[in-house]
């Protein structure tokens, strides 16, 4: 006669229930999501040439507008990244670190138009990819 050892139930979900980071996961993903869509915004600004930026700035490379479709991009590739990040998927956490990467080094280049913004986002973007590295590997035993 075979014995079956019956766990009591908690009411959590077992696959969260030893979840070490799993807020800092959400955290990561809602984040990005936030990152996506403020780098949406700013690269649709540039590519209209608003009057929110810098005149007469000076680019290592192109100009306001080629900054701004690449801005346009990394935004709709850090909103693609969040969903799979907040599904748990591994290659979109990867694929997120990699897109935040990007994006903070295409800030530093964004500097010269708009300061304050591609400061605050490169150091939102550390804290993204803090929370990404550190809390999204596999589940540890």
């Amino acid at each position: 006669m075979a014995t079956h050892t019956m766990r009591p139930h908690t009411g959590t979900h077992p696959e969260f229930a030893t979840d070490e980071g799993g807020g800092m996961i959400a955290f990561a993903a809602v984040l990005l999501g936030v990152l996506g869509f403020f780098n949406l915004l700013n690269g649709i600004a540039a590519i209209a040439n608003s009057h929110i930026f810098v005149n007469n700035a000076h680019y290592v490379v192109g100009d306001l507008r080629a900054w701004g479709w690449l801005m346009t991009i990394l935004g709709g590739l850090q909103l693609l990244a969040a969903v799979g990040v907040a599904a748990r998927n591994q290659v979109a956490r990867w694929f997120g670190i990699g897109v935040v990467s990007l994006n903070a080094i295409g800030q530093m280049f964004f500097i010269p138009a708009y300061p304050f913004w591609s400061l605050m986002i490169i150091a939102v973007d550390v804290v993204a990819l803090y929370a990404l590295c550190v809390y999204g590997g596999k589940e540890r035993v």
